[in-house]
């Protein structure tokens, strides 16, 4: 491996931490201010939902001579549609969202709890354990509904950047560890080699 290989290899990982330590920071922020987190990811949300139907009407009429054109248009339009709502009314579009993930808490603690009690496999008391969590954050997030929407959505999304942040950074650290073993690795085995192709002087015989 080339020295200026490695130091690449070296920038780049420490490019992975860099970005990481500012999506843990990030992370920290937003679970002390989980209501402008909710805010701020439902806005983003939003736009992403407006770019996407955007690019996906542009799509739909770039292919207008096939058959899936009139489908791409209305899920463009709808998408677009979806995106000018969420971003005009983000308070509105967070407590729609916490519902749905609370039913969807609800729904799929329930279907692990049933599954764990008729399998019984292997997984049986981790199942069980699932189940019973979700059904609980569910029923935890419903009851407080719609107050809750003000701090769960930004919470969840906080704890995404926040572990995204930490396995950048352990991948950061990882691959400048491997990348420092390696070129050590390689310059030991290249010195053994120069060392080892020197020619060896021979001993003069006194006359």
């Amino acid at each position: 491996m080339a020295k200026d290989e490695t130091a690449r290899l070296s920038r780049d990982f420490g490019r992975l931490v860099a970005l990481g330590v500012v999506l843990v920071l990030a992370g920290l922020v937003g679970l002390v201010y989980t209501g402008v987190a909710t805010l701020t990811s439902m806005v983003l949300f939003g736009w992403l939902l407006l770019i996407g139907g955007a690019v996906g009407l542009l799509h739909a009429i770039q292919a207008r001579g096939s058959n899936f054109f009139w489908l791409g248009v209305v899920v463009a339009a709808l998408n677009i549609a979806a995106g000018v709502v969420v971003i005009s009314r983000p308070e509105a579009a967070a407590e729609a969202l916490t519902m749905f993930a609370a039913l969807l808490f609800l729904t799929g603690g329930v279907f692990r709890l049933a599954g764990s009690l008729v399998v019984r496999g292997t997984q049986f008391g981790w199942t069980l354990v699932q189940g019973a969590f979700g059904l609980l954050l569910g029923i935890l997030v419903l009851a407080s509904w719609p107050s809750s929407s003000k701090y769960v959505i930004g919470c969840f999304f906080s704890l995404a950047l926040l572990f995204d942040g930490l396995g950048l950074i352990a991948t950061g650290f990882g691959g400048r560890r491997i990348v420092g073993m390696v070129s050590e690795r390689l310059a030991a085995e290249d010195g053994a080699r120069s060392g080892t192709d020197e020619p060896v002087a021979k001993p003069v015989q006194p006359e």
